[in-house]
């Protein structure tokens, strides 16, 4: 059955979890994006209204990501009739949080459902990849946990590269976003081109250490792993206002571990139970208004459900 008017959802997503550059990423519970897509008789992709942005966005289809991969999905399957694309932006830009994959991701999810769901939703992943690439270059490690929900290792940018993994049931997580955006760009443009041998086998055996902490449902394994990045975090400090202090912050409340969100700068804290993960988000919150930093704080655990339809007609 095809819809003239689906409204989707996306959640946010945290890539890397420390030590999984590129290659490990979670959804999580509560923000996200809401699109409502339409066709049109005219050819064309419009973006009709962008809420939640504060005007910084293109409007553009060929620079706005969530048109770029609607237009990759209809030249796919062939379809003439083109879109009217309404964002509503639940994530702040630039904040580790997933924002761009969510806008490739709702976008797609709503197409497809419009046209019937010819693909799967491990399927969508291409066209979504299309859109996210604008922002971040070709790696699916939001991209995956946005449509898939979970937490996903991703070895590669095709459906069969991607593997979902265990969540732990006790698994909570506090997050701090402060109001200072880290552009994807700048954050990858201050990454060391190489590094050492001894680097590579400490980082890859952390991120052994994790998955295998995933599925014995290990927190303090877990956390362990996340915090051994030797690579990508100490590169990005500098970008990252009062790190060091938020994960003081974070433990003396109780939190497991405390590790960036993607590219940064939210923070997230590994927490054992709601009312610790409740505490730790309320005092790193604590810590950055001290400093006089705007910032988002919030509790969460991990979204098993990914991007969702919540209306069509």
């Amino acid at each position: 059955m095809s819809f003239s008017r689906v409204e989707t959802f996306a959640p946010a997503t945290v890539a890397n979890l420390g030590v999984g550059f590129d290659i490990l990423g979670l959804a999580l519970e509560g923000m996200g994006d809401r699109a409502i897509v339409e066709f049109q008789d005219d050819p064309h992709i419009v973006i009709t209204d962008i809420e939640g942005d504060g005007g910084q966005l293109p409007r553009e289809p060929q620079r706005n990501v969530a048109s770029v991969s609607a237009r990759a999905f209809l030249d796919c399957i062939g379809e003439q009739r083109g879109l009217r694309i309404k964002l509503i932006k639940g994530l702040p830009l630039s904040s580790g949080l997933g924002s761009s994959a969510a806008s490739a991701v709702v976008t797609v999810t709503a197409l497809n459902q419009l046209v019937g769901a010819p693909f799967s939703r491990e399927e969508l992943l291409p066209f979504c990849l299309e859109g996210e690439a604008l922002v971040s270059g070709y790696h699916a490690d939001n991209v995956a946990p946005c449509i898939l929900g979970g937490i996903v290792l991703v070895a590669g940018i095709t459906v069969d590269a991607i593997r979902p993994l265990p969540v732990p049931d006790n698994m909570h997580l506090a997050l701090v976003t402060p109001d200072f955006p880290v552009p994807t760009s700048d954050a990858r443009a201050i990454l060391p081109a190489d590094v050492s041998l001894k680097s590579l086998i400490h980082q890859t055996g952390k991120v052994a250490q994790l998955i295998d902490a995933l599925h014995r449902r290990d927190l303090q394994a877990l956390g362990d792993a996340m915090e051994g990045d030797e690579v990508i975090e100490p590169a990005r400090a500098c970008l990252l206002p009062l790190l060091h202090e938020a994960r003081l912050t974070a433990k003396r409340a109780g939190a497991i571990a405390v590790f960036v969100g993607g590219a940064g700068p939210t923070l997230c804290a590994l927490c054992d139970s709601a009312t610790i993960a409740e505490q730790v988000a309320s005092e790193m919150k604590s810590l950055y208004v001290e400093a006089q930093m705007g910032c988002i704080a919030q509790f969460t655990q991990v979204d098993r459900g990914g991007a969702s339809v919540l209306s069509a007609d």
